[in-house]
């Protein structure tokens, strides 16, 4: 069984430097990336594929570094908990899942992009494996419960116009499901 007091942040890297390539593509070739890349609901029978290459694409810069920063303060504690395999699963089905909410319950002719379901999904299951894990929040001064800071941003992005709650609900759904499945498979808790 591999140790999880060594770990390899390859698979997080990796999807951050997917992320900032993408966006740099995205400034060179202009807004036609977001037709074939991003998730048009409408659009899925005809471009399956944009249910996973939504993920890499995001909006403007704010958008990638807050999504970015949050993947890898998120992904590097629950790499070390969980490992890289599980980090990487629970990435991919919760941003798989998150796209799915969005399918059924958002615009059906708007985009969407961006990794933020898939992150909800990794702050999900550090809430649930890491009850009391604390985080810093700019511009709060003190550290707040990772579960308080979630619950924030996903009622604010309730309502923020251009914001994919939809995906960002089920991500955050899956993460909880699937750090409490970690919890139980391992019975303990961190923190």
């Amino acid at each position: 069984m591999r140790s999880y007091s060594t770990f390899n942040l390859n698979a997080l890297w990796f999807l951050i430097a997917a992320c900032v390539l993408v966006f740099i593509i995205t400034l060179v070739i202009g807004g036609e990336i977001f037709f074939y890349l991003g998730l048009i609901p409408a659009l899925l029978l005809d471009h399956p594929w944009t249910i996973i290459t939504n993920l890499f694409v995001h909006g403007d810069f704010w958008h990638l570094l807050f999504n970015m920063i949050t993947l890898y303060f998120l992904g590097s504690f629950l790499i070390r908990l969980v490992g890289e395999r599980s980090f990487l699963g629970v990435f991919f089905l919760g941003g798989i899942i998150g796209n799915i909410f969005y399918i059924f319950l958002g615009p059906q002719d708007i985009p969407g992009v961006g990794a933020s379901g898939a992150v909800f999904a990794l702050g999900g299951a550090l809430i649930m494996i890491a009850p009391r894990l604390r985080v810093l929040v700019f511009p709060i001064p003190v550290p707040i419960p990772l579960w308080i800071a979630m619950a924030f941003f996903l009622i604010i992005s309730f309502f923020l116009r251009g914001i994919a709650w939809q995906a960002h609900l089920g991500g955050l759904l899956l993460g909880l499901m699937a750090g409490y499945y970690f919890r139980k498979r391992r019975r303990i808790s961190y923190f």
